[in-house]
């Protein structure tokens, strides 16, 4: 409920790779637009949470403030601020106005002033790196072992990211680098995801600026029957790799649909993290792999 955007994304190519669809140009960059802000949402909620478990609780303040100016893009495109349904089978739901883009364009002038506020409290602070220099390692070895992805993969070193590994999209298309750690530790991933804020500002600029006009829904029949199969699609969600794996018989309807969620994979690595530490270390641990219960749970 945090990345919905994401969520739609991966489920949506997962669907029109078993279907054959190709998507307009002009959807896709809306898609990297709307999938990166989803990223700089999710990220936000993470460092204000992340934050206040350790004991600083301004920056929780900061951070909301910001995010609010992401949902309100999303209710101006998707009509909804958290459960935005903005990505379509073949497409997008509507298209994006004047309004939204000058708005959009304040926001990422905006964002980059406001992460050195965030990270003027942080990074520096002695109290931060107390509570995260060298609590909860995990080696890359140990990650990769575990199935780890996103930022607590690359907090260890691994520059493993599905936007460049195995690129979607428009992604090829876009200049970003992938931010890495050295420790495996709760700053290092804590730097990796401020370094990916910055990384997600980038690449919304150059989608912007490349937009092409054209439509925003493929060619989709009104009554989807894929043809029997099985197809497995990700994307780089803020947690890490969301990927769907759907079998078709050739109905309406799914034979079997599963979902590698991130936080489900991510917390398996929480035993390893923790052992030999402080309880205290525990809460750090936690926040550091950025898990969301829903994903768990489910």
């Amino acid at each position: 409920y945090v990345a919905s955007i994401s969520n739609n994304f991966a489920y949506c190519l997962a669907v029109e790779k078993l279907l054959g669809l190709e998507v307009p140009p002009r959807a896709d960059y809306l898609r990297v637009i709307m999938a990166e802000l989803t990223r700089i949402s999710s990220h936000l909620v993470w460092l204000g949470t992340h934050a206040v478990d350790i004991g600083a609780i301004t920056v929780l303040l900061y951070c909301f403030r910001e995010r609010e100016s992401i949902l309100d893009l999303f209710e101006m495109s998707a009509g909804a601020r958290l459960t935005a349904n903005y990505i379509r089978i073949g497409g997008v739901m509507r298209d994006i106005n004047d309004v939204f883009c000058k708005k959009l364009e304040e926001f990422i002038k905006i964002i980059p002033s406001k992460l050195k506020d965030y990270e003027a409290l942080l990074t520096n602070n002695r109290i931060w790196l107390k509570r995260t220099k060298a609590i909860a390692k995990i080696s890359a070895e140990d990650g990769i072992a575990l199935g780890l992805s996103g930022p607590s993969l690359r907090g260890s070193g691994v520059a493993w990211d599905v936007r460049k590994q195995e690129p979607y999209s428009v992604y090829p298309k876009m200049d970003f680098i992938i931010p890495t750690g050295e420790n495996g530790d709760v700053y290092d991933r804590y730097l990796v995801r401020m370094e990916e804020l910055r990384q997600c500002t980038r690449i919304i600029e150059q989608a912007l600026a490349l937009l092409p006009e054209g439509e925003i829904m493929g060619k989709v029949p009104r009554v989807l029957k894929p043809p029997a199969g099985e197809v497995y699609a990700c994307v780089e969600a803020p947690k890490g790799e969301l990927g769907f794996y759907i079998i078709s018989d050739g109905s309406d309807k799914p034979k079997r649909l599963k979902i590698r969620a991130p936080s489900f994979v991510n917390l398996e690595a929480l035993p390893i993290m923790i052992e030999g530490g402080l309880i205290a270390d525990v809460v750090a641990a936690i926040g550091s792999i950025d898990i969301v219960l829903g994903e768990v749970d489910r």
